[in-house]
């Protein structure tokens, strides 16, 4: 991953997956149930390490997971009050970064500290702004589906899948891969009813028409029972709307009355320096149906048939990912015309191999003016 920092469009020939994800916006790391009062939990933005700290009292603050000092991990510190302290020397850090106590050193001029991330929580989700600090106020959250209206109910997740975050994109924009969750859903067709595309965005719409018998119990209590029937073509029952807002993706299911009824939110993030792995973060919002707590009752039957779906999926990416390695670059024949707009709008978005970044302000590593002995 470049240093997370304003930077120029790749060009549209590079190889995709040697595209590193543009890290001015907002990213979740964790789920705010995750991480309680008085502790600290790291993870990685690329090849970037992060201390998620909540202090007894405040907010949720993100530091770089070093300490200044040997470059221990902060993670692995004491919370104390509304500073984290190093677990090897016992350096303490506010949340502005700047190192604000070292125990043996007395009344001595203080070392700076470390970076800081600006970081917000919402959705039940702990977001950091890995890029030009600047620029956090102006880029806005993303719209996180319907976790906060009571008339839906939201499942999360969050999985760790084993290639570069350009898979998950192109898997769930096209939907002609149904043929891969055949055992699942059995036999449906994916019919294409459209595009939109913008500077920043692009936006598939598709119908489905069963070609078997088989329809799932979960999809069945949610959408209703669909028929089969081979002798003319299938209605309009939903309208699944697909689109990436750089750097995020929707799924949007309308029924033919035109009214929500389901909503999915995901946002990919690199969790390894080499970007090859991503961490999955997802909200699956789906309208509670009239009849009380039968949304309770089909919930866990939901989950299994969506974690069953998600399965073949990581699967095939990992595949694609192995192939790409194997081969040593992207050999993909990509026919589908709105997967190969999808593909250009990731990697003009997105940051080019060897970009150099422009650099941020620096965080000194100075000694204390009377140097210590430890």
């Amino acid at each position: 991953m470049p240093e997370p920092t304003n930077s120029s469009p790749a060009p549209l020939k590079t190889d995709l997956r040697r595209v590193d994800i543009n890290p001015d916006f907002w990213y979740p790391l964790a789920w705010s149930k995750d991480l309680k009062r008085g502790k600290t939990i790291g993870r990685r933005f690329g090849r970037f390490p992060i201390a998620l700290v909540r202090p007894e009292e405040g907010s949720v603050f993100a530091l770089e997971d070093r300490c200044a000092h040997r470059q221990v991990p902060l993670s692995l510190g004491k919370v104390s009050g509304e500073a984290v302290q190093c677990c090897y020397h016992g350096w303490a850090y506010g949340r502005s970064g700047r190192c604000i106590d070292v125990p043996y050193l007395g009344k001595r001029k203080l070392p700076n500290g470390v970076k800081t991330y600006p970081c917000r929580e919402a959705g039940g989700m702990i977001f950091i702004f890995p890029g030009d600090a600047e620029k956090a106020e102006s880029v806005p959250l993303p719209s996180l589906a319907q976790v906060d209206n009571p008339a839906f109910k939201t499942r999360r997740f969050s999985p760790v899948v084993k290639c570069h975050y350009t898979f998950m994109h192109e898997n769930l924009m096209d939907m002609n891969h149904q043929f891969l969750h055949r055992r699942q859903m059995g036999q449906i067709r994916a019919r294409f009813l459209g595009q939109d595309a913008g500077e920043n965005f692009i936006e598939a719409r598709y119908s489905f028409a069963r070609t078997g018998n088989q329809q799932p119990l979960a999809e069945r209590l949610i959408f209703g029972k669909h028929h089969d029937d081979p002798n003319r073509e299938q209605p309009v029952e939903e309208i699944v709307s697909i689109r990436t807002t750089y750097p995020y993706q929707s799924l949007k299911i309308h029924d033919k009355d035109g009214d929500l009824i389901m909503e999915l939110f995901s946002v990919y993030v690199p969790n390894t320096a080499d970007g090859m792995s991503t961490q999955c973060f997802g909200l699956l919002s789906v309208l509670r149906p009239k009849t009380p707590f039968l949304i309770d009752m089909i919930w866990p039957a939901l989950g299994i048939f969506t974690h069953r779906i998600f399965e073949e999926d990581r699967e095939i990416m990992e595949l694609e990912q192995n192939a790409w390695r194997e081969l040593g670059g992207d050999h993909n024949v990509e026919v589908f015309p709105i997967v190969r707009k999808l593909r250009d709008l990731l990697a003009q978005n997105g940051v080019a191999p060897g970009t150099d970044t422009v650099a941020q302000p620096e965080v000194s590593r100075e000694q204390p003016a009377d140097p210590v002995v430890v």
